[in-house]
Order: C-alpha cells, then structure tokens, then sequence
C-alpha cells in the first residue's frame, strides 16, 4: 500500500519543482554581488552553490524516475495549458548553476552552460510552436509564468558573455527582449480584461520583476558594465514592476500555501542583483541600502518558502492531483 501510494505521489511530481532550484541560484548569486560589495570572502555563497547544485540533483532525479515511470504523466504536464512553460525552468536552472559556478570552476560553468543554453533554445522553440501551432490555448490559460520561457533567454548572456560567446549571447538577448515586450502586452490584456488569477496562479504576477531586471543584468555584461540609458531604462522598469507586485502584497499573504509561492524568489533576487549593480555603478548611497534591504527580505522569504515546502512534503501536501 506504501509502494502504491508513494508511486502515485511520484507521477504527481511537478515539473514547476525546479523553481525551487531558481530560487535558490537567485539567492547564491544575490549573495556574491552582496559579498562583493561588502568586500568579503565568498564563504556564505559558495555554501550556497552546493545547495543549489545538490538541489538540482535530487529534484532532477525525481522528475527523470517521474519520466521514465509515468511517461504519460509527463506528456499531461507538456499539453497543460499552464505547465508547459515552466519546462523551460529545467534549462534556466542550468544556466543559472553555471552562472553561480562560474567565479569557482570555469569549465564546469562551461559545461553546464553550453547544455543549458542548448536545451533552452530547444524549450523555446518547442514552447513557441505548442503556442501558435495546433492547440487551442484560451485567455484564461495565460498567466505571468509564460515569461518563464523569454526569462531564460535573457538568462544566457550574464555567463555567455564572459565565456567568449558574445554574438550567441547578443542573439539569446535580443530573442529573449522580443518575447518579453510581446508577452507582457498579452499578459497585461489578461489581467486587466479578463478575471483574476486563480489562488495557485496568483503568486506568478511577481514574475513581472524578472524579465527587465534579469534583461538589465544581461545587458551590462553585453555592454562592457555602461549605464547607459537604455540599462536604465530596464532597472527602472523593473523597480515600477516590484512597485506594482507590492501593492498585493495584503492578497499574497491570504493566499494558501503552493509549490507556485516560489515564483516569489527569483525575480526578487534579479531586482536585488540589479539594485546592487545600478547602486555600484550610479554612486547612490540610497540604492546601496535598497539593495540590503531587498537581500534582507529575500533570505527571509527564501527561508519562509523553505519551512513550507518541508512542512508540505511531510504533511504529504505536494504531488498530489489538482
């Protein structure tokens, strides 16, 4: 009975699991650019980097048992008009891995860097030809988490760029910033004209802060590190978006626990990543304590979506069916 029940659990096993390794890279990588900026020893984040990596491993080997066990179930999640654009989560999770490696192991940032940039142009395109191809998607299907997939394009040239793959990270960027600007028009008409987001769905409307402030970061490694207009542009649209997502915060604390509550990390790590790059560069004091202040609330977030899904797991709360 265990066996059946466990088996059952496991073909439940959601493919959005791997936000949970975003997550934890967005923290790693938050806490090198605080390090830096503190001028300490990177200690903290490469403790974080095991973390992250030992993350991806475990939840990366359920989901290939989850594959190999209840392939069928694998194909529900690809045709769900929902998760299928969190699959992308699976390249992003490398890429960012190779990002937090990078400062500690070249050629293993190479190695996962060249699989996940492989994979995700794969996932976009398949993404891209599941959305205009034969299935029918509807409005209500729509939620911020179809950014996943341009996010992850961004995504590649933070660690490209500084691998020598400049014109392959000139083309990712510009892919990613093109799906960005279109997606956001759509997603914008959803929430606007349409009803609101489902309970489970509603955490997702943080992801809005992803792609300019990922975008920002992208384009200062492609720039040579210049704040030039259109950087600021991106940074200062990624700070109207966290605006926006903190008019709801009241609504996010009523929400029930999900695994989707992890939709909060990341791109609040990127605002806090960027915030502490722009302060750096700008001189302003005042972004400089704005980026401590947002890495503050981002372990403690981080820490809370932590004691949940543990909480979730033991109380059997998570893989079960919708």
């Amino acid at each position: 009975m265990t066996t059946h029940k466990s088996g059952t659990r496991l073909s439940h096993f959601p493919i959005s699991f791997f936000a949970v390794v975003m997550g934890l890279c967005g923290l790693t990588l938050a806490s090198e650019k605080l390090e830096t900026t503190l001028g300490v020893a990177h200690r903290y984040s490469l403790a974080l980097v095991i973390l992250s990596a030992a993350t991806m491993i475990v939840i990366s080997a359920f989901y290939i048992t989850k594959a190999t066990r209840y392939w069928e179930a694998v194909r529900a999640e690809w045709h769900h008009p929902v998760r299928l654009s969190f699959f992308p989560a699976i390249s992003i999770s490398l890429l960012l891995l190779a990002t937090t490696a990078l400062p500690y192991e070249k050629s293993a940032a190479l190695g996962l860097w060249l699989v996940g940039a492989t994979f995700h142009i794969i996932a976009t395109l398949s993404v891209v030809s599941a959305w205009i191809g034969h299935r029918s998607f509807e409005t209500p299907h729509m939620s911020p988490a179809w950014f996943i997939p341009a996010v992850g394009n961004v995504v590649v040239p933070i660690t490209g760029s500084s691998l020598g793959f400049v014109e392959v990270s000139w083309f990712f960027f510009a892919v990613g910033m093109v799906f960005w600007v279109v997606l956001l028009t759509l997603v914008f008409n959803r929430l606007i004209f349409h009803n609101p987001l489902p309970e489970r769905l509603y955490p997702t409307l943080v992801i809005l802060v992803a792609p300019p402030a990922v975008g920002f970061i992208a384009y200062l490694h492609l720039n040579g590190h210049v704040l030039d207009p259109f950087a600021r542009i991106l940074y200062y649209v990624g700070v109207l978006f966290l605006l926006v997502v903190a008019t709801q915060i009241g609504r996010f604390f009523r929400l029930p626990f999900a695994l989707s509550w992890w939709a909060y990390s990341f791109p609040l790590a990127a605002i806090t990543i960027a915030t502490f790059s722009y302060a750096d560069m700008a001189g302003l004091a005042v972004l400089r304590v704005a980026g401590f202040g947002l890495y503050s609330v981002l372990v403690a977030v981080i820490l809370i979506l932590m004691v949940r899904t543990l909480q979730a797991i033991r109380n059997n709360a998570i893989c079960q069916p919708e």
